[in-house]
């Protein structure tokens, strides 16, 4: 591996702030709210989940991998449950599938072998973009996917993963759990017998693989960009001709020229797909997804017959797989990012001043225009909204004058 400082150097990032957004709104934000035990009281879809002395164990066992669940060595008693989980990634995405394959395993060792959940990986029993279908129809009780992949079913999914423009992953994290945005999404998740409790994290993403340099607004016209989501229908906007394929089915698009172009994650995940070796040019940032989150999609159904103790399990193992997840995209990435510059020839480029302005200006008129269609979305809109104000204005202090004094000194 090449000198580290001569890497970092290499990889500098130009620090501008977005022209254009006001940040000093502080009105309007959900006061927080005691939302540990994450219990979905709309309609009354679920079952309010136990939380008596083997929750509140479940609960306290989540510090330590092999700590005993009530007190008992091999984890908490119970009976023998068997569940299957599908995930939306090949094996060969270690953190992206193996969010699945973690929860199972914790959710094993914490009940001693008693409830146990095969991972099956996209394609093995249905494509990665049909993992919420497989589980509304009880192919699989649970699945490991993103939100957004599911708009077609609700536009408000979207926020389950992220929004253009949107919040960072930990702002995100703190909108679901203290800000009222999970219980907003359930809602939603409840109308196909879905609950979702967020378990894996890639951070903030970078903005995709172009085979050639795009220099402006213009070079986006006609392009053929694998993009999903609310991003996908802002790339629409700006010209650009949008599919979504699921990761299997990337590399082999891009390299016969099926697409031009393609975001997936980030530098770890991007480089396991191979993308460097037909595409160089690599662009930032992700505006798109500028902090993802991703949830263990469970049938409620499902849900409802478990045990409370084993219902606590699964929701805390969901938060500590959440945080292990983007502990270990912190660590890797950036790893990856230099191995992608100096070993394999990659050119890290800035999107253009037109194409940011013009994202950012298509982006906020899209998300108002599907407020005032649709009740749903404007209802989690709005919530999501004054909650990011108040982070925004926030984050414009302290935190970013520290990142904008310190980072360039590296």
């Amino acid at each position: 591996m090449p000198d580290a400082a001569a890497a970092v150097t290499s990889l500098r990032f130009a620090q501008r702030p977005l022209r254009g957004v006001r940040l000093d709104d502080t009105h309007g934000i959900n006061e927080p709210e005691n939302r540990a035990d994450m219990t979905i009281k709309r309609r009354d879809f679920l079952k309010k989940a136990g939380t008596g002395a083997a929750g509140a164990a479940a609960l306290g066992a989540c510090g330590g991998g092999e700590a005993a669940v009530g007190g008992q060595a091999g984890g908490v008693s119970g009976p023998r449950v068997n569940w299957r989980l599908a995930t939306s990634f090949p094996p060969s995405l270690d953190l992206l599938h193996g969010a699945g394959v973690r929860v199972a395993q914790r959710v094993e060792e914490l009940t001693g072998g008693n409830f146990t959940i095969r991972v099956y990986a996209a394609g093995e029993i249905v494509p990665g973009l049909q993992v919420m279908d497989a589980v509304m129809q009880g192919t699989v009780q649970c699945g490991v996917s993103p939100g957004y992949y599911y708009i077609g079913k609700n536009p408000a999914l979207a926020f389950d993963t992220a929004i253009p423009f949107g919040l960072t992953t930990r702002q995100q994290y703190s909108w679901m759990m203290h800000g009222g945005g999970l219980e907003l999404l359930n809602s939603i998740y409840a109308d196909f017998g879905v609950i979702s409790f967020p378990c894996n994290s890639t951070g903030g993403q970078m903005g995709g693989w172009f085979r050639e340099p795009i220099g402006g607004l213009s070079d986006l016209a006609g392009l053929r960009f694998r993009i999903p989501g609310i991003g996908g229908e802002i790339m629409a906007r700006l010209g650009v001709t949008v599919q979504n394929l699921q990761a299997s089915e990337i590399y082999p698009a891009l390299e016969r020229g099926a697409i031009d172009a393609t975001e997936w994650v980030g530098p770890y995940d991007d480089e396991k797909l191979g993308l460097y070796q037909v595409a160089k040019n690599y662009y930032y940032p992700g505006w798109w997804e500028p902090g993802v989150t991703m949830g263990l999609l469970i049938s409620m159904e499902a849900f409802n017959e478990l045990p409370p103790a084993y219902q606590e399990i699964l929701k805390s193992v969901c938060g500590e797989t959440f945080a292990d997840r983007l502990a270990a995209y912190d660590n890797a990435n950036p790893l990856a990012l230099q191995r992608l510059v100096n070993d394999h020839g990659v050119t890290v480029r800035e999107y253009s001043t037109d194409i940011m302005d013009a994202a950012w200006r298509e982006s906020n008129a899209y998300l108002e225009e599907q407020a005032a269609a649709d009740a749903t979305f404007k209802r989690v809109y709005d919530s999501y909204k004054a909650f990011r104000d108040v982070q925004w204005s926030y984050a414009q202090g302290n935190e970013l004058y520290y990142q904008n004094s310190a980072l360039p000194r590296v």
